[in-house]
């Protein structure tokens, strides 16, 4: 799809191109005097003539195009790699709301007599790193370890910490998930704990009131009903290409996504085949991940499960080469290592069932060991 869409845009510049000629051709006057004086004055060197020199015009012509077309290039190629999350905070913001959009939290609690805002991203332990990204980057909140030692939250509390860091990222980047009406509750529920023109009472019974608020039911397919996010209305709720996709889902806000629910995992096929797979599952939000299959060049259609959730997987092995291309080099958490170990076992040893399964088994044990990057790189060169 990418293929198809950049070669579209050397097709529509090149047929710029020939209506530009076309329009120099029968617009210079200056151009028809120099021939009918050729035609004239050298008839024996007239036919040479008039061809070198729409050869020249054809040269100067073509240098044009060939820059333009590199301008367009240039824009399609813009480097994302982990680094640039790091070094760049706008695509770091966008990675963020993907993210939140997999694995965060708009809540509004009322405890006592007191209501709390807090914003939240959470994590197993396992992943406890991606936190520590998070709050370097934004250089604020605090990391909760609950007492079981098997869950991790990223915290902001502070109203006034939310307003100058937290809005700002969310009201420039939208959520493309359901999340997007929580958090505009969030935000209203914020504006009314922070006018001081109300009373107690009152702050009460708005937020109450905001708290019980449905969204107003979206149709997606005939016969069902569901919110979608209002950023989507740009493209009329219907991501059917690469190019539609694009306008809505940035490239790091799906590498933050997929960070957050993305799986890359080894299946068997039979007693004796490994293969790899990718997916991501969601309860809600089916045009995200219609979009997804899109931009990932993923043949298969979004799927709904048993349990009613919605699910893209891919076995197939153009779409794993494509998606271990998009992602390649892109994430920050434990994610990255599970995709790096997956992507090298794809290149190195695809069809090999004996090191496949070795590789699974690896897999299974940092998991459940709560393995960091610098125990399995220690592991890997044993």
């Amino acid at each position: 799809n990418d293929k198809q869409s950049y070669y579209s845009d050397i097709i529509i510049n090149k047929l710029y191109s020939m209506r530009e000629t076309l329009l120099l051709g029968n617009n210079s006057s200056s151009l028809k005097f120099m021939v009918e004086k050729w035609l004239l004055t050298w008839r024996k060197f007239a036919w040479i003539n008039l061809t070198f020199k729409w050869k020249r015009l054809n040269f100067v012509h073509q240098r044009l195009y060939v820059e333009h077309l590199k301008k367009i290039t240039s824009t399609r190629n813009i480097n994302i790699n982990k680094y640039t999350l790091s070094e760049n905070k706008e695509m770091f913001y966008q990675w963020l709301v993907g993210f939140t959009d997999g694995d965060g939290t708009f809540s509004i609690v009322k405890s006592g007599d007191k209501w709390s805002l807090t914003y939240k991203v959470s994590q197993n332990t396992y992943n406890l790193r991606v936190l520590h990204f998070i709050k370097t980057q934004l250089n604020t909140g605090n990391i909760y370890i609950e007492k079981e030692g098997k869950h991790a939250h990223f915290r902001i509390r502070d109203r006034a910490t939310l307003e100058s860091v937290i809005f700002p990222i969310f009201d420039k980047y939208s959520l493309l998930t359901t999340k997007q009406f929580n958090y505009i509750k969030f935000k209203k529920a914020h504006n009314i704990l922070s006018n001081t023109l109300l009373s107690k009472i009152e702050k009460d019974t708005l937020i109450n009131k905001i708290i019980k608020t449905k969204p107003n039911n979206v149709p997606l397919e005939a016969g069902e009903k569901v919110y979608i996010s209002p950023i989507w209305s740009i493209i009329n709720n219907e991501p059917s290409n690469f190019y539609l996709a694009s306008k809505v889902m940035s490239k790091p806000w799906l590498v933050g996504f997929t960070e957050a629910e993305g799986s890359f995992y080894l299946v068997a096929k039979s007693s004796n085949r490994l293969v790899h797979g990718f997916e991501i599952t969601q309860k809600l939000d089916k045009i995200v991940l219609i979009a997804i299959k899109h931009l990932l060049g993923i043949s298969t259609n979004v799927k709904t499960t048993r349990l009613g959730t919605y699910s893209i997987v891919s076995t197939n092995s153009r779409a794993i080469e494509n998606i271990i291309k998009y992602f390649n080099n892109t994430m920050k958490g434990m994610k990255s290592l599970e995709y790096r170990i997956w992507s090298r076992s794809y290149n190195k040893h695809k069809g090999d069932f004996m090191a496949l399964e070795k590789i699974r088994n690896q897999v299974r044990v940092m998991k459940k060991n709560k393995y960091t990057l610098l125990d399995m790189n220690y592991k890997m060169k044993e």
